[in-house]
Parts: structure tokens; C-alpha cells; sequence
């Protein structure tokens, strides 16, 4: 499965971003409960434009964070009224731009609106193309027994199951001995 990059890019920035809940992190705590924590993601996944690297923008990022869980797991319809809400909410106007090593893609803010803004509308036009090519399916949560993760399923056959390889081979192994007790 294939997306425009920029839409890939903000789905992966979703799953990253999502997956430092506690229910999702691998450590079980909360992997972005400080500004320098949200600093050092936004070190990965650059952002331009307004950062103001406060505790008002980090609570504001956690709740930008609990809305796109919430609408990660949402069928395709209902997901079409939470995208449009925070496209609305935003008075988004997409457009194009090139900056930095990107190519032309769509921002839809004001470089001066602030990030958890910015997040939710780059996160919104992500979403728009899943919707559009009828590929919520490729959105899910790791069927890991004791993991909440967010999963990106871009593979070719969408049969992609778990977050990452530790999930994977945590539920391989458990399977393989089971099948084993069970062989006697």
C-alpha cells in the first residue's frame, strides 16, 4: 500500500507520537510527560513553524495525542466527522508548500498556529487520504496481548499484526509453546 509521502510521513508521526502513551509504550510510563521529551521527538520528526516548549503546549499535545488514538480506531464514516471537526475547528485552508530537503506538500495552518494545532491538521489530511482510498483497515492496534501500540500496515498484502518486532516475536514465541505443551 502506498500513500503520498507526506501522508505516510504524518501517519508514522501519528503511531510515534501515539505509542508514547502509557497504555502503548514499551517502558509502560509515559514516554512524553515532559517538555524535553516532546523536544526530543520533535528532534526526530521536525516540525516548522511555532514551538513554544511549555507545559501548556506539552498538556495540549497530550490531548492532540488522545484524539488521534481515538480516531485511529474509528470505522470510516465516524472518522470522516472527527476529521472534518478538527479541520474546522483549525478554519484550515490547505495549500501547498516546499521547504527544507521536502518536495511540495500540503500544510493547511499558519506556520504561527500553534503545534498541537498543526499536529491535528497534518494528522487530518493524512487521514483524508486513508478515508478517500477506503484504507482505514491499514489503521490498527497491535494484536499483542498486553499492547495498546498503534499499527501502520503499509505492506503490500495488509496482513501486518503487531507494532513491532518485539511484539512479534514475544506472540511467536508464546504461540510456538504452546503448540509445543500441546504436542506433548
Amino acid at each position: 500500500m502506498r500513500f503520498a509521502p507526506d501522508t505516510e510521513e504524518s501517519l508514522a508521526v501519528i503511531v510515534v507520537l501515539c505509542n508514547t502513551d502509557p497504555a502503548a509504550s514499551r517502558s509502560g510510563t509515559d514516554e512524553l510527560a515532559t517538555v524535553e521529551q516532546l523536544a526530543e521527538l520533535l528532534g526526530r520528526y521536525p516540525y516548522t513553524g511555532r514551538i513554544d516548549h511549555d507545559e501548556a503546549e506539552l498538556r495540549d499535545v497530550h490531548r492532540t495525542r488522545a484524539l488521534l488514538r481515538h480516531v485511529w480506531t474509528l470505522d470510516r464514516d465516524d472518522a470522516v466527522e472527527a476529521v472534518n471537526k478538527m479541520l474546522r475547528d483549525a478554519k484550515a485552508l490547505p495549500h501547498l508548500v516546499r521547504h527544507d530537503s521536502l518536495d511540495w506538500h500540503m500544510h493547511a495552518t499558519e506556520p504561527e498556529a500553534p503545534l498541537a494545532e498543526r499536529l491535528r491538521v497534518e494528522a487530518a489530511l493524512a487521514f483524508i487520504d486513508v478515508i478517500r482510498m477506503n484504507e482505514m483497515g491499514r489503521l490498527r492496534i497491535c494484536e499483542a496481548d498486553d499492547c495498546a501500540g498503534l499499527v501502520l500496515d503499509l505492506s503490500r498484502n495488509g496482513l501486518k499484526r503487531f507494532c513491532g518486532v518485539r511484539c512479534g516475536n514475544r506472540m511467536n514465541m508464546i504461540a510456538f509453546r504452546e503448540r509445543r505443551a500441546e504436542n506433548g
